[in-house]
């Protein structure tokens, strides 16, 4: 409307109004006795669009170029196709057919003028396009469970879709850490190992140490109970822990081959740093899509209302009963906006005593929050501490079923703090007087909080073990050796415990409780009771955080299990089978609604911080805690980072001094501030495009402000037009 308004502004351009009748000469001159510009001046919109046009203009002008009329502009458009001809493809512009087809006579055409070479590049360049087009078609048929995903993007919708998507994301991230992982470390040693290349192990030469700090005790191979294999398969003891499966499988310097010394240490290190900022790197760029998107849709209420009303409908939906359940969840969405609008209008009424008393509420149930988070702590702490004290007794002296509770007493601890904390959060959140979409937020964030700081507890409460003695041991080693004699091990079992714990818990609720709450809702619908009770809801955001906790354990356990990557991606496989299953047989999807939109970024944003979380213990154990003695290829360093420094004093002196100066607080210093400059020039950046937004949608307020006006225009002059 507004774009018709400025046409009419224009001068010379010829009318295509109808022919005015004589009879309606006097409605003209009654209606609308002021001239057209005043008329059109009257329009919402059209300061609004003076300015813009001023603003395009004079910026034109600036860059040289004038705006042309519309008869112009095919020209124009040829001029300028002309000139891209290379680097642009016709697909890019929005014409019609015909348009397309006379434009391409004319590419063909300017191609015969030209020389041999620019037409074989030419030819070459499309040729390469065309190529990288049908590259992209064939590798989205091998996309790993494509169909399935498919499917249920057409029987769940997005939102569900989005999590088995992200379940994806997790087998392939963890495929590529343990590539990563099987090429720098595991390589080599096999290849040595099975004398498939001509080179050797260059042993660790045992030199400035103490011969108590070696001692490393093999496990017994006297008899053996048969149910020992199963509590080693478990546990990853006995025979597992002399495997590759652990650090202290790695008691090797390096590996010699004919023309170069293979540096095992560096290599070992290097590997874990590199999956950690692979993953940082690639969940980065996966989230700047959904950041973009969650940063510029700031909707007003209205906006809101009319989106859910009128593009609120997910087309990938094509079974009736997930129809009827989108129903739902769209009208679960406006009476949770509605429920917001009436807590907005509700804190906007509440007088000081109210909001004196509910800020005093929420106080206390945060220290209950608090308490509760600090008991589980604790507990956790003292199943650590347990376990380690009690698990170093000999099998024959404890039952099967004892030593596999000590073993994992702090897993079970963990799973029923993962359990119990988040029906305790839901009942807490209901006295907080917070709105529904708040309310989930923040039970979500506790949740997730609770999740992988047991996690970090676990670690920091072996870490205190292991460097923490009675006697002088920790003088001598630096650790406590006569407890833990290769501490890397025995953390990585502990880790490879919590993996496995977590994948029998997740097989055993589908198959144990799910499944049977199916078939009692199913075949034992009369009585109420069980009815009431209903089937179990496949609850997004509850999967979400079970498969972020196993990959932080898989993270912080990768260094000290370096085949634990492995076990995560054949664990996630199964996963996806087994949710699936669950999803089409057991369960029914959640009411509450979940956007794909949303959910992606909302699901990297968990896991990032599942990656922050478990950087932490590992940055600590690799650079402050002592590396142990009697294993593991960092026998000969204090610490495992040391391995670092002396690999750069054998570059070249130039090297040594740019690597020094690089890492110097002369560098850190100005790199942090330019980093700093940058980061707030993109947040401004953001901010002017979110303006920009804002602007747009004002303009369509003007627009539709512009029609209310015409249409109220035309009902006077017709019903003028009648008297």
């Amino acid at each position: 409307m507004s774009e018709s308004s400025g046409r009419a502004l224009q001068p010379g351009r010829p009318s295509r109004q109808p022919a005015v009748h004589p009879e309606n000469l006097s409605l003209d001159s009654s209606c609308f006795s002021s001239p057209p510009v005043n008329f059109l001046q009257e329009l919402p919109s059209y300061r609004s669009i003076a300015r813009r046009r001023t603003t395009v203009h004079s910026r034109d002008k600036q860059s040289g170029t004038l705006l042309k009329p519309t008869d112009s502009y095919s020209s124009q458009l040829e001029d300028r196709i002309a000139e891209n001809l290379s680097s642009q493809s016709l697909r890019n512009y929005a014409l019609n057919i015909s348009e397309k087809r006379r434009l391409r006579d004319i590419q063909e055409t300017q191609m015969k003028y030209l020389s041999e070479w620019d037409q074989w590049k030419r030819y070459s360049s499309k040729s390469w396009k065309r190529f990288l087009e049908k590259a992209r078609e064939m590798t989205t048929h091998l996309e790993l469970w494509r169909e399935d995903i498919r499917s249920i993007e057409g029987k769940f919708g997005t939102g569900i879709q989005s999590y088995f998507s992200f379940l994806r994301f997790l087998v392939l991230l963890n495929l590529v850490i343990f590539l990563i992982i099987f090429m720098l470390v595991l390589l080599p040693v096999l290849l040595t190992k099975y004398e498939i290349t001509n080179s050797s192990f260059m042993l660790i030469p045992f030199k400035d140490m103490d011969i108590q700090c070696t001692v490393y005790p093999v496990s017994s191979s006297g008899l053996i109970y048969f149910y020992s294999y199963i509590i080693d398969l478990l546990s990853g003891t006995g025979f597992l822990e002399e495997t590759s499966l652990f650090y202290g499988h790695y008691t090797i310097d390096g590996v010699k081959f004919q023309n170069f010394t293979y540096d095992l240490p560096l290599a070992y290190l290097l590997s874990t740093i590199a999956s950690l900022a692979l993953s940082l790197l690639w969940i980065v760029k996966r989230s700047v899509e959904g950041f973009k998107i969650n940063l510029i849709r700031s909707e007003e209420h209205f906006q809101s209302y009319c989106n859910k009303i009128f593009a609120g409908w997910d087309f990938c939906i094509t079974n009736r009963s997930m129809a009827d359940l989108k129903h739902s969840s769209l009208r679960y969405e406006l009476r949770a906006d509605l429920e917001e609008e009436r807590m907005r209008q509700k804190i906007a009424e509440r007088t000081s005593e109210e909001t004196i008393r509910i800020y005093s509420l929420r106080l206390f149930l945060n220290c209950i929050v608090l308490a509760v988070l600090g008991a589980c702590f604790y507990a956790i702490y003292v199943a650590t501490v347990f376990s380690q004290e009690h698990m170093k007794k000999e099998i024959d002296k404890m039952v099967f079923g004892e030593n596999l509770f000590i073993l994992y007493l702090p897993s079970i601890v963990i799973t029923l703090a993962n359990f119990i904390t988040p029906m305790i959060f839901a009942k807490i959140i209901r006295y907080e007087d917070y709105s529904p979409g708040f309310e989930i937020r923040l039970t979500i964030l506790r949740c997730v909080f609770m999740r992988l700081a047991t996690i970090c507890v676990l670690v920091f409460t072996l870490g205190s073990k292991i460097t923490s003695c009675d006697d002088d041991t920790c003088d001598l080693c630096g650790y406590n050796q006569k407890l833990y004699p290769c501490w890397e091990t025995q953390v990585g079992q502990e880790m490879y415990k919590l993996m496995i714990f977590d994948f029998i818990i997740i097989l055993a609720v589908t198959l144990f409780v799910d499944f049977p709450r199916k078939l009692l809702v199913t075949y034992c619908s009369s009585c109420k009771l069980i009815q009431c009770w209903g089937q179990q809801e496949f609850a997004i955001p509850d999967n979400v955080l079970g498969i972020v906790y196993g990959q932080t354990i898989c993270w912080i356990g990768a260094f000290f299990s370096p085949l634990l990557p492995a076990i995560a991606t054949l664990k996630f496989i199964i996963i996806f089978y087994v949710k699936e299953w669950s999803l089409l047989y057991t369960c029914r999807p959640s009411p509450r609604p979940f956007r794909a939109s949303n959910s992606n970024f909302f699901f990297l944003l968990v896991l990032l911080i599942g990656l922050c979380l478990a950087i932490i213990p590992l940055t600590i154990s690799i650079s402050r805690i002592p590396s142990s003695k009697a294993c593991g290829p960092f026998t000969n360093f204090n610490t495992t980072w040391e391995v670092i420094p002396k690999t750069v004093s054998t570059f070249p002196s130039s090297l040594q001094s740019f690597i020094h100066g690089v890492t110097s607080e002369a560098f850190a210093v100005p790199f942090f501030m330019i980093i700093c400059l940058i980061m707030f020039y993109f947040i401004a950046l953001a901010g002017a495009h979110k303006r920009v937004v804002i602007q747009l949608r004002e303009q369509l307020s003007l627009e539709s402000r512009d029609k209310r006006y015409l249409i109220q225009k035309l009902t006077e002059a017709q019903r003028d037009m009648r008297n």
